[in-house]
């Protein structure tokens, strides 16, 4: 089945929802507080999303300046759809979006740090937080 991938600023949070939990990612999200993921895409810049007969398989969302930097904070793809290139071109077309004059950042989950260097990102070994109070 062809995938169709399209900026979807206006995605509801149940679909959202629904491929972080097909996906692995539901498992560092707040997949059960919906007003919480409504408002990460409220206030996202980018939401790139993937689709196989009209059913969101895969998913982008990031913040940028459209100029420097791109935060890609979201990459959740369906398990049933991995291993197809999905999320290496949700990655490529939210870099598209964000202006090829940005660098692209994101974190890696655990179980996915061997996949990035595989679609040619590059690893930076330091990265600082101040985690989230709630």
């Amino acid at each position: 089945m062809q995938i169709e991938y399209a900026l979807e600023p206006e995605l509801s949070a149940e679909e959202f929802r629904a491929v972080l939990l097909s996906s692995t990612l539901a498992e560092r999200r707040p997949a059960q507080d919906l007003a919480r993921l409504d408002s990460m895409l409220r206030h996202a810049d980018l939401i790139v999303t993937a689709r196989a007969g009209g059913v969101l398989v895969g998913i982008s969302r990031a913040v940028t300046d459209f100029s420097y930097c791109c935060y890609l904070s979201d990459l959740a793809v369906d398990a049933a759809y991995q291993r197809q290139g999905i999320g290496k071109r949700l990655i490529e077309e939210t870099h598209r979006a964000a202006g090829e004059g940005t660098t692209l950042i994101l974190v890696a989950a655990p179980a996915a740090e061997g996949y990035y260097p595989k679609i040619g990102m590059k690893h930076l070994a330091s990265c600082w937080a101040i985690p989230r109070k709630r």
